[in-house]
């Protein structure tokens, strides 16, 4: 079992640090934040706390790619569409 959480947890790091390349605040930003986010929580044993914090950056990714998925359909918009209606 807590093999198991062990690898879910090194694959949730490892999705948000290759998510974190794009981060508008820059790389390194993200990097510092993230690692200080896993290394406040390193103590936790529990099995269920740690399903918790793993569900909650699930959360972080989704809401990631949405903040980016943003960014590029702002970035499209500007581009083919004028503002010379308004």
């Amino acid at each position: 079992m807590a093999n198991s959480l062990r690898g879910e947890v090194l694959n949730l790091y490892k999705n948000l640090l290759h998510l974190g390349r794009e981060y508008p605040k820059g790389a390194d930003y993200f990097r510092s934040r993230l690692k200080a986010a896993f290394l406040k929580n390193k103590d936790v044993k529990d099995p269920e706390k740690i399903k918790e914090l793993i569900a909650r950056g699930e959360f972080v990714i989704k809401e990631l790619e949405a903040l980016y998925f943003l960014r590029k359909y702002r970035a499209l918009k500007q581009r083919y569409y004028s503002d010379d209606n308004q």
